[in-house]
């Protein structure tokens, strides 16, 4: 019984591990990994809305709006366009704070 609990409580510490490393990986993004996702994908018939839930699961944090998707880099928002026929996934713009 004794090995039971010692194998319990190091698959529980190893799955605490785990989620701590992902969330670390996910905040590391900048516009560069952004560029590169969405370079080497294309789908001609994306909207705001599949493309924000591309990026979300991509770690980003992508919030849909009228036909564009908004995209935090750490404190820093990307308007991203749905550009349909041309290359890559979408077009890229920084945002001003307003």
């Amino acid at each position: 019984m004794r090995w039971a609990t010692k194998y319990l409580m190091t698959m529980m510490a190893a799955c605490i591990i785990m989620v701590g490393l992902n969330t670390a990986s996910a905040s590391g993004q900048d516009i560069s990994d952004l560029k590169r996702l969405i370079s080497v994908n294309e789908d001609t018939r994306m909207n705001s809305q599949d493309l924000a839930f591309f990026l979300a699961t991509h770690n980003y944090s992508a919030v849909p709006k009228d036909g564009y998707v908004n995209v935090d880099l750490d404190g820093e928002i990307c308007k991203l366009v749905p550009n349909g026929d041309k290359p890559g996934l979408c077009d890229i713009a920084l945002q001003t704070p307003e």
